[in-house]
């Protein structure tokens, strides 16, 4: 690291779990991010302050007024603008460290393991299940981990899956394997602004742990944040004896 990046990185490097080698690793890591809104804003903003090397971006929608409540990565300006190259501009300003790789298209199961290959980590912030589980299922053939986050109205969960470990669960351990559940969007329900950022942050914090590990490893344990009612909670998630990443 040259003088400007041990200032820069100057308070992760006096971490004693991270350190300039742990420094190191991140500056030489790929994570990709499937969803750039409400989760995936600020788990780019952290993550590039942060110094992963390089982050793919994988959105196909644009910046719509409506985003702006929550989706702070984004400014008035941005309204129309691909998510993934309004994002990009934003990591650009923030970080010079960081190489962003827009990709503005639909993550779907016949596409996933392209676009997943090669990555260190994958932190998925989509809003539908059919992403989701195509997302899950390529991280797993991969054995990529999967940060996992979701929100809706007032609450939010979040997991780290590695499947492919024998004593740990996959993202189907925990939701089943319906391909047709029903999408619920926020657009339809609504959500707290702020509750979007928290998860966000919680995912990049996790992204990170993955990359360089401190402390507990979360694999096998599902967060739930309940914000209305002021409390957290953690649930011990097992392996379903019947999910097929048991193979």
């Amino acid at each position: 690291m040259n003088d400007q990046q041990l200032d820069r990185y100057a308070r992760h490097i006096i971490l004693k779990e991270i350190g300039g080698a742990g420094q190191q690793r991140l500056l030489e890591s790929h994570v990709v991010l499937v969803g750039a809104g409400g989760i995936g804003a600020p788990a780019i903003q952290y993550l590039a302050a942060a110094g992963v090397g390089r982050l793919t971006l994988i959105d196909d929608d644009v910046v719509a007024l409506s985003n702006l409540q929550r989706q702070v990565l984004f400014a008035t300006d941005d309204i129309g603008q691909p998510k993934v190259e309004a994002a990009e501009v934003a990591v650009a300003l923030l970080n010079p460290d960081v190489r962003v790789v827009p990709r503005q298209l639909r993550l779907t199961a016949d596409n996933a393991a392209d676009l997943l290959a090669g990555a260190d980590v994958v932190v998925d912030g989509s809003d539908n299940f059919a992403t989701r589980l195509a997302v899950a299922d390529a991280g797993r053939g991969l054995r990529i981990p999967l940060i996992s986050a979701a929100v809706g109205q007032f609450d939010g969960q979040l997991a780290v899956f590695r499947g492919w470990e024998a004593d740990k669960p996959c993202y189907r351990c925990l939701v089943g394997h319906d391909p047709d559940q029903p999408d619920i969007s926020c657009a339809d329900q609504g959500v707290l602004g702020a509750l979007t950022g928290m998860l966000g942050s919680l995912a990049a914090i996790e992204a990170i742990r993955a990359i360089v590990p401190f402390g507990a490893d979360p694999a096998g344990t599902l967060l739930l944040v309940d914000a209305l009612n002021f409390r957290f909670r953690t649930i011990a998630l097992p392996k379903d004896p019947g999910c097929g990443c048991r193979a």
